[in-house]
């Protein structure tokens, strides 16, 4: 997250003397990636972030590999997934592969009687349905529906809901999630081409300052597993921090649509990037205004990237027969393209009103036990003429 962001109170300098009101020291910590070469935030905290009186037992989350070697094309109807109280038992994750899982969830309940934090992984999490607020050791950050959510490694956090119809798409990163390169100066501002800006970022705003000692439970995800730590302080406990590294949002219809005179690529709607896949937004825009401009995507071969698409709203002019939470996975090696008819209807059309996210991946990705239930079994055949 190359912007600088501050909440709280800090001392003139760090690593020096920061005392407390009443006496004593408040306890220092930084908060960082890659070793000590990647964005970090300093924190101060209340109590030592260190002190764990309990260590439960731990819970495996590998996710059940149905189809390791996958070459079909699949249409997976996400909001079939069924919804649970519990935060982390809603999350069912339906892809993966070594730099990434893809989760659905719908948690009904919001997240407070225990606190989370992902080692393994960074978070992106766009918000289908729902509201709430994102409640973090950083700050808190409302959200709203068409929301990505974007959570560091090691970020503890809880999280409220304004109701109990939430829908998730989750995108679990091993590899740090970044914005595009070529959207950013050597500092790390955002250029003027780029199709989104700082002021659109949803930043921390309310800093949560708990002194208090008990018994504090909170879940750790390392190496695939769920640990179970009991803290004697409230993990919320920073009087003020700054930096680089926190979570913030931004939303989807903040994206502005890159378009040309003729169709352009998908790398145009790139929203996220990382070393092992991108993510992009595909929202209401005009089309092509090449007097004979063929608006529809034309076929084209993911040979080296799995495709998949998350459609959350509009009519997606390149398919048929596509709704709300439908997902579509296309794999790498072989070619696809607008569904019969699509290519055809699509010549005159001004612009489109559809919303979508879309992750391309690196590596293939394999199909966990919990996707071939969503699965329609007839996508791969739907480019048949009838």
């Amino acid at each position: 997250m190359p912007i600088y962001h501050r909440l709280g109170k800090i001392p003139p300098k760090r690593h020096t003397i920061f005392e407390k009101p009443n006496g004593g020291l408040y306890y220092e910590q930084l908060f960082g990636t890659i070793g000590f070469d990647g964005m970090s935030t300093l924190m101060y905290h209340i109590q030592r972030p260190t002190a764990v009186k309990e260590i439960g037992e731990a819970i495996d989350l590998t996710p059940k590999i149905a189809i390791k070697n996958n070459i079909t094309a699949r249409m997976l109807k996400g909001l079939e997934v069924e919804p649970k109280d519990d935060y982390l038992e809603s999350r069912v994750p339906i892809l993966t592969n070594s730099d990434v899982t893809i989760h659905l969830a719908a948690p009904r309940k919001s997240l407070t009687e225990y606190f989370y934090k992902n080692t393994d992984s960074d978070e992106l999490i766009f918000v289908h349905r729902g509201s709430g607020t994102l409640r973090t050791m950083l700050g808190n950050i409302d959200f709203v529906e068409g929301d990505y959510l974007l959570i560091p490694r090691g970020m503890i956090y809880q999280i409220n809901f304004n109701d109990e119809n939430n829908r998730h798409f989750i995108t679990e990163s091993h590899v740090p999630i970044y914005t595009p390169k070529r959207y950013r100066n050597w500092f790390g501002q955002l250029l003027e081409h780029s199709p989104y800006c700082e002021r659109d970022y949803k930043l921390p705003y309310e800093l949560e300052t708990h002194d208090e000692k008990g018994d504090f439970l909170m879940k750790i995800k390392k190496q695939g597993m769920l640990h179970q730590l009991h803290y004697v302080s409230h993990p919320f406990d920073i009087v003020g921090w700054d930096g680089y590294n926190f979570p913030y949002g931004f939303s989807i219809h903040n994206f502005e649509p890159i378009t040309g005179r003729v169709h352009q690529p998908p790398p145009v709607h790139q929203t996220f990037e990382t070393s092992a896949f991108v993510v992009c937004s595909f929202v209401p825009r005009m089309y092509d205004y090449h007097p004979k401009a063929i608006p529809s995507p034309y076929n084209h071969s993911n040979i080296d990237s799995d495709e998949v698409i998350y459609y959350v709203d509009g009519d997606f002019m390149s398919r048929n027969h596509v709704e709300q939470g439908h997902i579509s996975l296309h794999p790498a090696g072989i070619p696809h393209g607008p569904h019969p008819g699509a290519y055809e209807r699509s010549i005159g059309q001004k612009e489109t009103k559809e919303y979508a996210v879309m992750v391309d991946t690196f590596k293939p990705l394999m199909v966990t036990e919990d996707a071939l239930k969503l699965d329609d079994g007839e996508y791969y055949q739907s480019w048949l003429d009838h």
